[in-house]
């Protein structure tokens, strides 16, 4: 297979988090990097179900980070279906880093963006069912690159919503243990620690 033939999605939301995207599709290797060029924020991007959700607009001199995911190409459309109401578009290859000493595969890199951000409100606010599955995932490669989706992501002033009891996120994994994402999320989220403190019914 030449590097032509190998696509690359770069995922910044939940696809950073391995069974998340085994629910989706299939997918091969992973390295995580930071992408230059556009900027993470919260955005109203699930109205369906009652939550926002992070998304990168295009943004000079910004960065986010995530993982570049090998995908199959014929899983594409699968992965499209779930980032319905994103754009998918090509990236250069200057525009990732690697946090890693590993050089970069060779081939084509996507990532699914927007153009413009919706700030989230009551009706859609941050859900913890959705952001649980994105800082588990974050941990997967350590604590420097969780720290950095936390500083890199706009918008934490925003409602947010402890909705583990009744999540509204589809993909939720109520078997995770919540106690060191709540101390994660403490200093920047509206919520106390009594109000993170509410976790899944076992």
């Amino acid at each position: 297979m030449s590097s032509l033939d190998r696509h690359f999605i770069l995922g910044y939301g939940s696809l950073i988090n391995g069974e998340s995207r085994s629910m989706t599709g299939e997918t091969g290797n992973v390295w995580p990097v930071k992408l230059q060029g556009f900027e993470r924020h919260w955005s109203v991007m699930s109205v369906d179900y009652g939550m926002s959700s992070v998304a990168v607009i295009e943004a000079p001199e910004k960065a986010c980070n995530g993982v570049l995911v090998e995908v199959p190409y014929d899983q594409f459309a699968l992965f499209d279906e779930r980032e319905k109401g994103y754009q998918r578009v090509m990236l250069k290859a200057e525009q990732l880093i690697a946090y890693q000493d590993d050089p970069l595969p060779e081939g084509t890199y996507w990532v699914y963006h927007t153009r413009d951000v919706v700030e989230p409100h009551h009706h859609c606010p941050i859900a913890l069912s959705y952001l649980d599955v994105i800082l588990s995932g974050c941990l997967e490669y350590g604590d420097a690159f969780t720290q950095d989706f936390l500083t890199l992501t706009k918008g934490w002033t925003s409602p947010l919503l402890n909705d583990r009891k009744a999540p509204r996120y589809p993909r939720v994994q109520p078997d995770l243990a919540t106690e060191r994402l709540n101390i994660l999320l403490a200093p920047v989220t509206t919520l106390t620690i009594k109000e993170l403190s509410v976790t899944y019914e076992s």
